[in-house]
């Protein structure tokens, strides 16, 4: 086990890809599944193919992101897991919401979205669904964890601060060097709460991460930055929950396995 003290210091789901993250203070955690309510639905931009009867992984190309649609970034949403409603509120006020699991409430929304990202859309935009499917960037369903001491380190060569929530994680993590992620790959985190969480990939940043999550601005270059300072345009990894239990803000991380 290493020795490195570490906390969980921020947790988050993002409901709907591309849109704007929750904060949670705690949430459960179950083996062979993603934080809940992370990632159920998606906005098509244009004809997908994806068939919810026979939901598989496809190209975040596919829908609207912040790779390509850095508009997004000004919306703040809200989805409630509980009726499935989802707010949007734009330039300090809700402008719509619709209850996503009727056609009448897709309507609405996907009505905003013809409007808002009318100069970027290859078809009408359409909800996207499918029971247990999740809309991640990878085909498994997993976490994503990043190293607050990795994102302090790239403000260093920077020389202006950098939001951590460019890089759209759900559990960040105080108390490791910068860069301790990638010793984990095959190794496992123990969490207080009880869940383990295998260390899967290393994740390779794209240009979503160039955009100020609060304005939508593209006003860094992340990946460029990276490559050129570190040798790699990775930030953060992906791990697969191995064994359930409970995480919180103020959590400690128990134990870490690195590989031999």
């Amino acid at each position: 086990m290493a020795s490195d003290q570490a906390t969980i210091r921020a947790i988050y789901r993002y409901p709907v890809k591309g849109l704007s993250p929750e904060p949670l203070e705690r949430t459960p955690l179950t083996a062979g599944e993603t934080v809940p309510g992370d990632r159920l639905y998606a906005i098509e931009n244009g004809p997908s193919g994806f068939d919810p009867a026979a939901p598989r992984h496809q190209p975040k190309a596919r829908y609207l992101m912040l790779m390509r649609n850095e508009r997004l970034a000004r919306l703040r949403t809200h989805l409630d897991l509980a009726s499935h409603t989802l707010a949007i509120t734009s330039d300090g006020r809700e402008t719509t919401s619709g209850d996503l699991r009727t056609s009448a409430g897709r309507q609405q929304i996907e009505s905003f979205f013809a409007k808002f990202c009318a100069d970027e859309l290859r078809g009408p935009p359409k909800v996207l669904h499918a029971p247990g499917h999740s809309f991640s960037d990878v085909a498994k369903k997993v976490i994503s964890i990043i190293n607050l001491a990795s994102v302090a380190a790239l403000e260093n060569v920077i020389g202006a601060p950098v939001n951590p929530l460019r890089f759209r994680g759900n559990l960040y993590v105080d108390g490791w060097p910068a860069w301790r992620e990638f010793d984990l790959l095959g190794g496992e985190i123990s969490l207080a709460g009880g869940a383990r969480l295998k260390v899967i990939k290393r994740i390779v940043r794209c240009a979503a991460t160039n955009v100020d999550p609060e304005t939508g601005v593209r006003d860094l270059s992340i990946p460029d930055t990276l490559m050129r300072s570190f040798g790699h345009a990775d930030c953060g990894v992906y791990a697969e929950v191995v064994a359930g239990g409970e995480v919180a803000i103020g959590n400690a991380v128990r134990g870490v396995q690195i590989p031999a």
